[in-house]
């Protein structure tokens, strides 16, 4: 099983990425509120404030979704998600990691 993370810098797409992902048979998500760390830079620390050129891209706010998928499903998540907000290797589109779990208590059985 991996647990995948997709950090979303378009917060209006989170709707359309959740619908995909249920299509794929995803039926469970966490997402949270997350702010990077250049958007907190650039607007708390003021000797950091002309840097903003710099984080361009940088949302004041992002949502982070957190799910634990089967391995064979990472690509095919991976596929929707740029099919709604273009591809990953644009700034500014959003990050995804995946990191390999070994055990997970409390899913429901049909994961």
């Amino acid at each position: 099983m991996i647990a995948f993370f997709f950090v979303l810098n378009q917060e209006e797409y989170l709707e359309e990425i959740l619908e995909a992902f249920l299509e794929l048979n995803i039926a469970g998500a966490t997402v949270l509120d997350s702010v990077g760390m250049g958007a907190i830079l650039a607007k708390d620390i003021p000797i950091f404030a002309g840097f903003r050129n710099l984080f361009q891209g940088t949302q004041s706010a992002n949502k982070t979704i957190i799910t634990i998928v089967e391995n064979e499903q990472v690509a095919d998540m991976v596929r929707a998600i740029e099919q709604v907000v273009g591809s990953l290797d644009e700034p500014g589109n959003g990050l995804i990691f995946t990191i390999p779990v070994d055990s997970v208590y409390g899913l429901r059985k049909g994961f």
